[in-house]
């Protein structure tokens, strides 16, 4: 398994690319159809793939963690990804991967891996309304590949709120209003719990804001702004103060949109910030590159209420 991702620091050159590339796996057997059924996760957020360890237990754990285990004496959250995807296995989970999201790391569970494999995020489409329905909402994008397997990817933002309680209201109580009723943000992003997070933070601001569930999506609601500022003899600007964008999106990704937007005269100084649960210095790297004015990690509301509250009211 080493062998397998031993070369993933040299896959992950893919910024702006609109492409990207996907560890495959298994979780068991579908209790509805029988059939086994192929997973994916962003090689960008996988540290590593292991045997699972042992798991230490405790009566105490939140629903959905199975327990923690010690890697290089950092005590890691172990979470069974069949239970969330409502699929039956036989045996215990033999694999685990290894994952970081917003700087944190977490260990899921899996019954086996396959291979990595790159696609483009044109390939990646937003799962029909039955699919997200039998998968519980867990599933943001799915692809068919050559030998006819479907293949899902799985919105572990949602388990990991689910697991981390990252919606708890609590996390929003100190957000401050801002004196800018005029002030409009644009964000995009495929995750219901992610956009759900930005909906509650920017209403605790009193700011008014517009959404879109992937980046292609988002780009043509973008033009028909800029085609109505146009009509009104406006600017962009006049209309859409600030825009956000999550990185991982089927069809067209956060890195892609970004460039689109910032090589389009008619958004000029309308800032880009990219929020992400990808982590490390390279993914900030990666956004910038592309020409995102910030990167913010997903699930820091009050953190995004301050670089929100500092880009809209500078603005003014």
């Amino acid at each position: 398994m080493s062998e397998l991702l031993k070369s993933i620091d040299a896959r992950t050159r893919l910024a702006g690319t609109n492409k990207l590339e996907i560890l495959l796996f298994t979780l068991g057997v579908d209790q509805k159809t029988g059939r086994r059924e192929t997973f994916g996760i962003n090689v960008f957020k996988v540290r590593e793939v292991m045997r699972t360890p042992e798991i230490t237990r405790a009566p105490d754990m939140p629903p959905g963690i199975e327990g923690m285990v010690s890697l290089r004496s950092q005590l890691t959250a172990v979470i069974d990804l069949a239970k969330f995807a409502r699929v039956e296995t036989a045996a215990p989970p033999e694999i685990m991967i290894v994952t970081e999201y917003n700087g944190h790391s977490q260990g899921f569970l899996v019954e086996a891996v396959d291979t990595i494999l790159r696609l483009d995020w044109a390939m990646m489409k937003v799962p029909p309304d039955m699919m997200s329905a039998e998968m519980g909402g867990m599933v943001t994008a799915v692809t068919e590949l050559d030998d006819n397997r479907i293949v899902m990817m799985l919105d572990v933002e949602k388990i990991l709120s689910e697991t981390m309680h990252s919606d708890d209201e609590m996390i929003f109580r100190n957000i401050r209003a801002i004196d800018h009723a005029d002030r409009t943000v644009f964000f995009a992003d495929d995750s219901t719990v992610a956009r759900k997070q930005m909906e509650k933070t920017l209403n605790a601001m009193h700011v008014k804001h517009l959404s879109s569930v992937n980046g292609r999506k988002a780009w043509e609601e973008l033009k028909r702004v800029a085609e109505y500022a146009d009509t009104q003899n406006m600017a962009v600007k006049d209309l859409i103060q600030l825009i956000i964008t999550d990185v991982e999106m089927p069809e067209m990704d956060g890195y892609t949109l970004t460039k689109l937007i910032k090589s389009d005269n008619r958004f000029a100084n309308i800032p880009v910030l990219m929020h992400s649960s990808l982590s490390g210095e390279s993914n900030d790297k990666h956004g910038k590159d592309n020409g995102v004015d910030e990167y913010i990690y997903k699930f820091e509301p009050q953190r995004l209420a301050e670089v929100v509250t500092r880009y809209l009211v500078g603005g003014s």
